[in-house]
């Protein structure tokens, strides 16, 4: 019995390729790749990234993982399986923007280490910078940015992270950024000094 992908013929090779676009734009495709809490400050940092890196005249895209399910992934839950094809469209979604040059910024939970895992397997160590963004479940539900803690107390939002479902320490990570430890200057000068280490290594 044949599968669909008996019927696919890719024409990568045909494509223009990545370099050209890259010198085109005059920087190397990356995807930082922001995980941690809700309220951790993943989203506040990835905004100003985007905006500094804009500023120094790069070509920036932020995929968020609140706008992201609203609309490519609105079909899909907070299941077990449901995270893993969240993650693994998104990432798909990323390659193609690093493949055309463009600095892409993933800010979505990742809970466990398999979708990590899963994100760099799709990406490649050499296209990723995967940023751990810390701070304790105590203090994001002190911040609770979007009320969400606030209704998971009162019992309206269930398989919340940190909470229903678990949160796993990662295994890997390129950066750790602590938001408790540090003020959002700090932080994002951390992010920036990384992004520019890892945007000047050469591609393989």
């Amino acid at each position: 019995m044949s599968s669909n992908l008996d019927h696919i013929y890719p024409v990568f090779d045909k494509m223009l390729p990545r370099e050209a676009k890259e010198e085109l734009l005059s920087q190397r495709g990356l995807v930082v790749w922001m995980y941690g809490l809700s309220g951790s400050g993943k989203s506040t940092l990835a905004n100003l990234l985007e905006r500094r890196l804009h500023e120094e005249g790069r070509l920036v895209k932020v995929l968020d993982g609140d706008n992201i399910r609203s609309g490519l992934n609105q079909n899909l839950g907070f299941s077990d399986e449901d995270r893993l094809e969240n993650i693994r469209r998104v990432s798909e979604v990323a390659k193609l923007f690093v493949e055309s040059g463009i600095i892409t910024i993933a800010s979505f939970i990742t809970p466990n280490n398999e979708l990590r895992k899963l994100a760099r397997d799709v990406l490649g160590d050499t296209d990723l910078l995967e940023v751990y963004v810390k701070a304790s479940f105590e203090t994001c539900a002190e911040r609770d940015p979007k009320g969400l803690y606030a209704k998971v107390k009162a019992g309206e939002v269930k398989q919340f992270t940190g909470k229903d479902s678990g949160f796993e320490e990662p295994d890997q990570a390129d950066l750790i950024i602590d938001t408790e430890a540090h003020s959002e200057e700090e932080c994002l000068a951390q992010l920036l000094e990384a992004v520019a280490e890892k945007a000047n290594q050469p591609n393989d």
